[in-house]
């Protein structure tokens, strides 16, 4: 249709739809279903079944009734349910070692590789780390972490890290949790997901070997977000859980190895203060300045008091010091040994990291190498012991170095 120049054409809708439509044959899609024979209940795949289909039949004729109307036979349903009871790997696996060596205390874990990790940033990959914690009591002060591997789905890693100062009674009642994280600079790090082994699992001296797919976390919600009941059932259920881990729920703040030995030849306890591993840090850069104090109680002259030399800025502090309490041994029976481990700050008072307290009204450890001490003059004997957050009562009122 041609018009004059200024002049607006108009065009029905016949006309604008017959404009540039040419259509052509209409290929129907072809499914996923196409690329795989079906076979029926006849003998090889024969009798009415889904086998080859004739070359004029298209893909929606090859597809069984079930498929067109969304339903799935027996086989898919079987792959479904077992996706779906295996989602974990989704998530992806890690493979690690553990090996508890009772002699030196210690557990080793050897975080070697994971496969398949959940991808986190916006390349499709992830800048994965593992950390590892020690249940209950979990906090900065046992907290171990690998190097963060960038830009990978299929990390390695091949650390050691170390826990000091495990004895019987840890790999008895401790888990460890082991949680894979996404580093992210720009924001707070991702949780990928966690695996949890309890130690009792392992054997002294035998190196267990685990592969397992992660697990997803399950976070509690915030008191705020709770109704009034929830919040009422939250504390029974954290009440309940303390009365049924007893005292041992006390926040734990590091460890500390402890010699004692009591001399005939000189007539006293003489005490060492080997080392200290794991001590929660107090500072700002993530460290601390450690040094030991010890009492011996009841003080009534108030001259038990010996004080180490401060270790600056670790978390692993070697002090390898001895103090001598000249005292009968009839006497030391009745007598209570307070350890605490601070702080040192330089213009304000001290920070308490931890205390121990070993005599006869202590509990397990500690009061069986106070016993042991007693039975067994002029035997050094070394343990470690486990560093709470409760301070000692006649120690509350000594926070001065």
């Amino acid at each position: 249709m041609r018009g004059r120049r200024g002049d607006r054409m108009t065009i029905n809708i016949q006309e604008h739809m017959a404009i540039n439509v040419c259509p052509g044959p209409i290929r129907p899609i072809r499914q996923i279903s196409d690329y795989f024979p079906r076979r029926g209940p006849g003998p090889e795949g024969g009798g009415g079944g889904f086998g080859e289909a004739p070359a004029h039949l298209g893909p929606l004729a090859l597809a069984p009734p079930a498929a067109l109307l969304g339903a799935t036979t027996p086989e898919d349903g079987a792959e479904v349910d077992s996706y779906d009871s295996d989602d974990t790997t989704a998530l992806g696996t890690l493979e690690f070692d553990l090996l508890y060596d009772q002699a030196s205390c210690t557990l080793h874990c050897s975080i070697l590789r994971a496969k398949g990790l959940k991808p986190m940033d916006f390349n499709g990959l992830a800048d994965p780390y593992v950390k590892l914690h020690l249940l209950p009591g979990a906090c900065k002060a046992n907290k171990l972490k690998t190097k963060t591997q960038r830009n990978t789905l299929n990390p390695v890693w091949n650390e050691d890290l170390t826990y000091s100062g495990i004895t019987d009674d840890d790999i008895t009642h401790k888990v460890l949790r082991i949680s894979v994280c996404d580093e992210d600079k720009l924001s707070h790090n991702e949780f990928i997901g966690e695996i949890r082994v309890p130690l009792r699992r392992l054997k002294p001296s035998q190196k267990k070997h685990f592969n397992i797919c992660l697990e997803r976390q399950v976070p509690l919600a915030s008191p705020s977000s709770m109704s009034v009941a929830l919040r009422g059932i939250s504390c029974y259920l954290k009440e309940l859980e303390q009365v049924g881990q007893g005292p041992g729920l006390l926040e734990e703040r590091g460890r500390i190895l402890l010699s004692l030995s009591y001399s005939s030849r000189r007539r006293g306890l003489l005490v060492g203060i080997v080392r200290c591993a794991h001590l929660a840090a107090m500072d700002v850069n993530g460290y601390s300045d450690p040094y030991v104090k010890t009492y011996l109680r009841p003080d009534v002259d108030k001259k038990s008091k010996h004080k180490t030399c401060v270790k600056k800025k670790t978390l692993n502090p070697e002090f390898n010091e001895e103090f001598f309490y000249e005292m009968e041994l009839s006497t030391l029976a009745s007598k209570t040994l307070e350890v605490t481990v601070w702080d040192y700050d330089i213009g304000k008072s001290n920070d308490f990291i931890g205390g121990v307290a070993l005599g006869p009204g202590a509990r397990r450890e500690a009061r069986k190498h106070w016993s042991d001490c007693l039975q067994q003059p002029d035997a050094a004997l070394e343990r470690w012991h486990t560093l709470t957050s409760q301070l000692p009562p006649a120690a509350g009122a000594l926070p001065s170095a």
